[in-house]
Order: structure tokens, then sequence, then C-alpha cells
């Protein structure tokens, strides 16, 4: 038992010492977190302000979990970086058709910007159909833009 440890220690010691005395690189072919840990670790680095960081996590996520696409839409959003964050809602949403939050936040963006506001409408209503569990945040969107809309008519009329 003891010899063996002996050899090992000797084989280790060449090693190191053959490879220029730094210890053997070790390359990971493989990814060793899943998606949600991606995401959670996003999450993490978003709530830390690291939101290149959080970005770069849930872009790999995004290739298994099309939620990641929202969450990426958000840290642009937060950035004021609209065109993006609706770039990656309009993904989310192309990967999965019923992402309630993908529709509310591309709502709130064409709200904000004054923009598109028969489409924002219609996302938001979209939002409610299909998470009634968030309907008052969702409504909260709808009654917004429907009043944006209602004085847009009325600049109109005058």
């Amino acid at each position: 038992m003891q010899r063996n440890a002996l050899y090992y220690m000797c084989i280790l010691f060449l090693t190191v010492y053959i490879s220029g005395c730094s210890f053997p690189k070790i390359i990971v072919l493989e990814d060793p977190l899943t998606p949600e840990e991606h995401l959670n670790l996003g999450v993490a680095y978003e709530k830390g302000g690291e939101f290149d960081e959080a970005i770069k996590e849930y872009d790999k996520a995004s290739k298994k979990l099309p939620v990641a696409y929202v969450y990426m839409g958000n840290i642009h959003f937060i950035k004021s970086q609209y065109e993006k964050a609706e770039h990656y809602y309009k993904k989310a949403l192309k990967k999965d058709e019923e992402n309630a939050d993908a529709y509310n936040n591309l709502a709130w963006i064409y709200y904000l910007q004054k923009r598109e506001l028969d489409s924002a409408e219609e996302y938001a209503k979209r939002a409610i159909e299909l998470n009634p569990e968030k309907k008052s945040y969702y409504e909260d969107t709808l009654m917004k833009i429907q009043n944006l809309r209602r004085d847009n008519r009325l600049l109109d009329i005058k």
C-alpha cells in the first residue's frame, strides 16, 4: 500500500517537474452545469448588478430553456436598451408562444415608447389569457395602454 502511494507521488512529481513546475491543466469537455443552474447563476449575477455575466449565463441556459430569453430581455430593459429587450422578448415568444411574461413585457416596451399600441394591447390581453394568476399585474399594463390610446384619440380630436 505504501509502495503504491510512493509510486503515485513520484509520477506526480515528475509530471510537475517535466511540465515546467506547473500543475497539469484540466480541460472540461462538457458543461458541468445544467441549464437551470445557468439560469440561477444568471439571476445571482443580475441581483449583484453584474449584468454582462448574467447575460452570459442566460445565453447558456437559453439553449434548453426559452424563458432565459425573457431574462435577457429584462436586463436590456433595465439598461434602457429597448430594441435589444424587444428582440429577446420576441425570441422567447418564437420558442414558447405561451410565455405570458414575454407578451406582457413586450406590451410594456411598446407602451413606454408610445408605439404599436394596438399590438401592445393585444399582447397584454394574451398575457392575461395565458396566466390568470398574474392577472392583476398584466391588467395594470393593459389599463395603461388603453388609457394612452384614449388620450391619443382625444388629442387627435382637438
